[in-house]
Formats: structure tokens, sequence, C-alpha cells
């Protein structure tokens, strides 16, 4: 079923669980993403005219998510896996739909459904990507995929803001849609199976939600995986969101929101450096050194602020590439410390950083954006990377 997985080969019939297998699927998904991610925080402040509804907004949302991510092994215990990839691409596509409505209740409805399918389709490929790619190899994959998907930050989020300013609500959630019904179709053509040893009765045992995260919890090595793939979210969470909003107040033209999403994504491309990097002077160097400049970027962009905000986005586009680093090897910690008889259970805890970057920060930020402008969320975000960055080089083992 599956070529050696450090085999760069195109999928044919014979094998279609291999590194460009979850990379295309990858590039597919994240340009469904990419479309809109300009333009949500873009569109939420147009609707509210305020920094702090934004992100009030953030936590309403943000916290139904987190609520279905954790209820996510259910699903997988009574679906297949096909069948739960399809509902998530399905939910990216109903709610393009919905923020195209350039309404409050559509925002706040296409956003979480938005979210929630992206956190089907990223836990099913993680599952499946665990059963077809060795724990060797994934230096190797993981950089790949990541650097694949470079197209899609490059090209979406300012094509999705220039179709917003130009075309409308309703033109970035076309081009969104359009992608995610690429995805759908590439998948299904694909035909990714899933293992035997799960079928035909679903995908996974009998379990309680809560007692999935207490027996994550338990285990420190997936506790700091969980800690440096949240921090690392939480980074990216702020730069989607504040960093357009802090070119608008510095008085920038709405689309130079956009170009900076868009050249921070071309920094992914840094990925085949930081695989072979990784390679040789080992992952918690790397990560712990990425985090390094994150916070110093962040707290650089909080002191320039929206005085001086051509400088500001250069200190963004710095962060940008310490976050690409850990993009593109952060997950590995995660991959070889999971067991395999709880990769589904586990996974679907691990997931919950995705939506508690999102929720937390959210909540930190609207009670600081009542005293201060923007900037102080990037200074806020550089002192808490800073932290991660000492705890990396503290427990995170050599050997990893």
């Amino acid at each position: 079923m599956t070529e050696p997985a450090a085999t760069l080969i195109l999928p044919t019939s014979k094998n279609r669980a291999g590194i460009w297998t979850f990379g295309i699927l990858f590039l597919l998904e994240s340009l469904t993403r990419a479309f809109n991610s300009g333009v949500l925080s873009i569109q939420a402040y147009d609707i509210l005219q305020s920094n702090q509804k934004v992100s009030e907004l953030g936590i309403t949302y943000s916290s139904t998510v987190l609520c279905c991510t954790l209820l996510l092994p259910l699903v997988f215990r009574r679906l297949r896996r096909r069948y739960v990839y399809t509902i998530g691409c399905t939910l990216m596509i109903l709610g393009s739909a919905a923020l195209a409505s350039f309404t409050l209740e559509g925002q706040i409805t296409g956003t979480m459904m938005r979210n929630v399918g992206a956190s089907l389709t990223g836990v099913t490929l993680q599952l499946y990507i665990l059963d077809n790619i060795a724990k060797a190899d994934l230096t190797t994959s993981e950089p790949f995929r990541l650097a694949l998907s470079t197209l899609a930050w490059v090209v979406g989020p300012y094509s999705g803001v220039w179709l917003y300013q130009h075309g409308g609500p309703l033109a970035p959630q076309l081009a969104a849609m359009c992608s995610a019904a690429t995805l759908l179709a590439t998948f299904w053509y694909l035909r990714l199976h899933d293992p035997a040893h799960q079928l035909p009765a679903g995908n996974m045992q009998g379990f309680n939600p809560l007692a999935n995260v207490a027996r994550f919890v338990h285990q420190p090595r997936l506790r700091l995986a969980w800690g440096i793939a949240f921090a690392r979210s939480c980074f990216w969470a702020t730069f989607f969101t504040y960093g357009p909003l802090l070119m608008i107040q510095g008085g920038l033209d709405k689309t130079v929101g956009g170009i900076i999403i868009s050249l921070s994504q071309l920094l992914l491309l840094s990925a085949f450096i930081y695989g072979p990097a990784a390679k040789k002077v080992g992952v918690r160097v790397v990560i712990a050194c990425c985090f390094a400049l994150i916070a110093v970027a962040s707290l650089l962009t909080g002191f320039f602020g929206t005085a001086y905000p051509y400088v500001a986005a250069v200190m963004l586009l710095l962060g940008a590439l310490g976050a690409s680093g850990i993009d593109s090897i952060g997950g590995i910690p995660y991959l070889r410390a999971v067991r395999f008889h709880e990769r589904q259970r586990m996974t679907a805890v691990y997931r919950t950083f995705l939506d508690l970057s999102d929720l937390l920060p959210s909540i930190v930020y609207a009670i600081a954006l009542r005293y201060a402008g923007v900037s102080i969320v990037f200074i806020i975000i550089g002192c808490s990377v800073t932290l991660m960055s000492v705890l990396v080089w503290r427990y995170l083992p050599k050997s990893m």
C-alpha cells in the first residue's frame, strides 16, 4: 500500500499514501483556509468597528469549536475516516457561504463551521500520516508537507483581501468554496484506507472525553508537545487577526495586511532548511531558537506599533520566519511521543491547541485592549513565547 516514506514520488493507484499524497491534500486544505484567513478579522472589524469586540467575537466561536474538537472521538467512533473528512470539507463550504452574508450572525456561524471543518480534516489527515509515515522519516515528510503548502499561503491571503475589497464579501468566499470542493474531490480520488484493525465497527473504542484529557495531561512529553503547538499557534492567531488591524490603524491600506500575511507564508519555504538543521543539531535546539526569534520580533512589533507600521511589519515577518521553523518540525515531538494504541484519542486532545490558541488569547486581549492600543497584543505574545523557549530548552529531550 505504501512506498518508503522518504521517497518523493507522485501518488499512483499502487501508492496513494506517501509524502506527496499528504502534501497535496494539505496544500488544498491550506488554500481553502487561506482565501478567507486575511478576510476574517478585517470583515469582523468592518461589522463591529472595535478591536475589543473582535476579540470578544473570537471568544464566542473559539469556545464552541473547542467543545466540538474534544468530542471528535465520538464522531470517529461512529464514522469511518473518509466520511469524517467529507463532513469537514462540507462544513468549510457551508461556512464560507455563511461568511459571504456579511452579517454578525453569518460571521459567527461561518467562522465556527470553517474552524470545526478544519479540525475534522486536520485530525483525520494527521491520523492517516501516523499510519503511513515512519517516525524516522518525519523530519523529511513534515517540512516537505509544509513547504508544499507555501503556494496556498502566499497566494491565498492577499487574493482573499483583494477580492474582498474589489468584489465584496462574496468573492473571497466563492474562491474558498471552489478550493474546498476540489479538496473533497481529490480526497475521494486518492481513496485513503482506514486501518484494517479499526474496521468495520467504527474507528475507535468507547471512551470518555475527560478521561482522554486526563490521560494526555498525565504524559509529560505529550504536555510539552501540546505546549509547543499551542504557543506557535497563538503567535499565528495573533499575527493573522491583529497584524492587518495594526496596519490599518497605522494608516495603511487594507491590502497591506493581506500582503504581509502572504509574505509571511512565503517564509514557509524555509522548511527545507529547518528539516536538515533538525537532523544535524536536534529538534530541541531548532525549536527553542525559533521561539526566541518569535519573542524578540513580537516585542519589537509592539514597541514600534502603529507609530511605525512599516518597521512593525518587518518585525512581524521576522517573527513569521521563526514560526515557520516550528511549523515545519514543531509537530515532531507529538508524532514521536504518542503511543500507537492511543493515537486517535490523544490526537483529538492534541488538536485542542488550535482552538485554545484562538480562545485564551482572545480573552486576554479583550481585557488588555480596554486599556491599550492594538500594539499591546504583540507585547503579550512576545513575553509568553519567551517562556516557551526556556521550557523547550530545559525539558524537550535531546533524543526527541
